[in-house]
């Protein structure tokens, strides 16, 4: 039997472990509590992300990081993306939070928010501000919105407003592509998020903005056809027009302490010249080159003109004499004196008849201007609109001994080239081409070019230059550099309003009212060669689209509605099923005694 003393002992023992197991339990919280504090204060000095995605989207590129770092001031993004959306737009503004959320983990001086210009009952107020947005650059989106009325309309700005130190810039953030799906152009502007994000960023904080130069002097093209790309590029960088004249002095200055030249510019654009070039102002543009300046060639070699068959139905298209072929082949391509024919064209209105005593027009595919589309995974053209061209010529990559050649643009697959001089007659819109008449397809029409280039005057200078060696630094080659090569000078010409007299957006052709590619693509070549940081490459990221097979859902519909409701009933029922068996198996077992 158990004493009423050893009950006690045993009372006794049994609360001396409680109180003992309390105060290690604790002993224990407190421990927990103080490894927590020092954590958080230890993390606190320290900081990094992980990112579990397969493609690496929450992960910034180091250039980015780079530039969101120097940011000494507040940069406001006001995104105007807020409000009742279809899914997919709903989907690119959380893209964009994320993002920004992103950027301000490396920087608190990101800040942004999210504004709905629709907001609000004052129609007057609302198309104000509408008007406003517009002026400031933002392009508007135009809805149908299905509702229980039937549907609107709904006006959307997929965009956002840029502010740092006073200085105010839009930023497009749905890119348009022609010949994609709305998918597709949603998931290409997620894309390219980062890249415009960040770009944007560092063009704004930007003090010493870089030097370049259109070249004058050849005839070509003037101020009012470069308009709307001087002024775009302007607001980046510092652009002069430059004529050589055979002065070295035009491209470079000379350092009297290194006694060597250096470039004034970072890159010169060559814009459709018309006249050949002297020996020694291509002797200049070479050492521009080997001194470490960069080159955007946009060069037609053939002259054929739409003016000609305004008064007539025809006109001849013959080769220029531009004195730039042994440049070119040096460096490492051929421009062919050929014009390129190509099924997928830019349409022209033409006057077909007569109605009512007025001329009636239809638009008519002009061969002769293709319709590019470029193709490759390249940070240059990834991910742009159709480039319109007119009168383009083919390229061959030649020559140029350890030269990287990029082809950037090609026709498409239903091309052929025809060789100069030629006929040009407006008999070709009313012809049905056979698509097996075009057996040359993807026809190069842009190239960039990087490597060390050779000077194409090795050996034989000028006798002007020999005579007066003392005044210049020549170099025969260049350390790395980069040049891109465009057979086709209006790739960069701006239209003009004939009746206004003013200067039309790059791209935008107002004869079908399209807007296509042109401007981010030289802005793009721009950017590439005149970028020292690397952020141009962030453009070539890619981020699969997930997209649900539509067609597949259709037809297996029934089945997956039969699977997600029966199925989880069935699956409840066999599960109390075998519950009640179990229960009825364990209860009604004999007792044994």
């Amino acid at each position: 039997m158990v004493t009423k003393k050893n009950a006690e002992k045993t009372s006794v023992t049994t609360k001396q472990k409680k109180a003992g197991s309390k105060r290690q339990n604790l002993f224990q919280l407190g421990i927990s509590l103080l490894i927590i504090v020092l954590l958080n204060i230890i993390f606190s000095y320290l900081f990094t992300r992980f990112d579990l995605t397969t493609e690496k989207r929450y992960s910034l590129s180091s250039a980015t990081k780079q530039f969101i770092r120097q940011v000494d001031d507040v940069v406001l993004f006001k995104v105007y993306l807020d409000g009742d959306f279809p899914a997919g737009f709903k989907r690119l503004r959380s893209e964009t939070k994320e993002m920004l959320d992103e950027f301000r983990a490396y920087n608190d001086n990101i800040q942004y928010k999210f504004i709905n210009p629709s907001e609000g009952t004052d129609k007057k107020a609302i198309k104000k501000l509408h008007e406003q947005l517009m002026s400031k650059g933002l392009l508007p989106t135009d809805l149908q919105v299905k509702t229980s009325d039937g549907s609107s309309r709904q006006l959307i700005f997929p965009g956002a407003l840029v502010s740092y130190k006073g200085r105010e810039v839009p930023l497009q953030l749905l890119v348009s592509q022609q010949g994609y799906s709305a998918e597709e152009q949603l998931n290409h502007s997620i894309q390219g998020l980062e890249y415009n994000l960040a770009n944007v960023i560092r063009k704004l904080i930007t003090v010493n903005k870089p030097k370049i130069a259109f070249l004058d002097g050849q005839a070509e093209l003037p101020d009012l056809r470069l308009a709307d790309i001087s002024s775009t590029l302007s607001e980046y960088y510092s652009v002069e027009r430059v004529t050589i004249n055979s002065k070295i002095s035009a491209l470079a200055t000379r350092d009297t302490i290194k006694k060597q030249f250096v470039n004034k510019f970072k890159l010169l654009i060559i814009a459709k010249p018309d006249s050949a070039f002297a020996e020694k102002d291509k002797f200049f543009i070479d050492q521009f080159v080997m001194h470490g300046g960069k080159v955007l060639w946009l060069i037609d070699p053939v002259y054929a003109c739409m003016d000609s068959l305004r008064t007539s139905d025809q006109t001849v298209a013959f080769a220029k004499n531009l004195n730039l072929e042994d440049m070119l082949f040096d460096y490492g391509v051929r421009i062919n004196t050929d014009l390129i024919l190509d099924l997928n064209a830019l349409p022209i209105p033409v006057v077909t008849g007569q109605s009512g005593g007025k001329p009636t027009q239809e638009f008519l595919p002009w061969y002769f201007f293709p319709l590019l589309t470029p193709s490759i995974n390249h940070p240059i053209v990834n991910n742009l609109n159709l480039i319109t061209t007119e009168f383009i010529s083919s390229i061959d990559t030649v020559g140029g001994k350890g030269i990287r050649k990029t082809i950037l643009l090609t026709t498409s697959q239903y091309s052929s080239p025809v060789n100069t001089p030629a006929r040009i007659s407006l008999d070709l819109l009313n012809k049905k081409l056979d698509k097996r008449s075009f057996k040359s397809p993807f026809q190069a029409v842009a190239v960039l070019l990087q490597g060390q280039f050779k000077s194409v005057f090795k050996d034989r200078l000028p006798l002007e230059i020999t005579q007066d060696k003392a005044n210049f630094d020549y170099r025969e080659q260049s350390a790395e550099n980069a040049m891109i090569v465009i057979s086709d000078g209006d790739i960069i010409k701006n239209q003009i309003d004939f009746k206004q007299g003013y200067a039309l957006p790059l791209g935008y052709d107002q004869y079908t009212n399209q807007t296509f590619g042109n401007k981010d693509f030289i802005l793009n070549c721009v950017d590439y060669l005149c970028d020292d940081s690397g952020l141009m490459t962030v453009r070539s990221r890619e981020l699969k689209l997930r997209l649900l097979d539509k067609e597949k859902i259709k037809n297996s519909r029934l089945n997956w509605q039969l699977l997600n409701s029966v199925l989880p009933v069935l699956l409840i029922l066999i599960f109390g099923l075998i519950q009640l068996i179990l229960r009825k198996r364990k209860y009604t077992r004999p007792i044994k005694r």
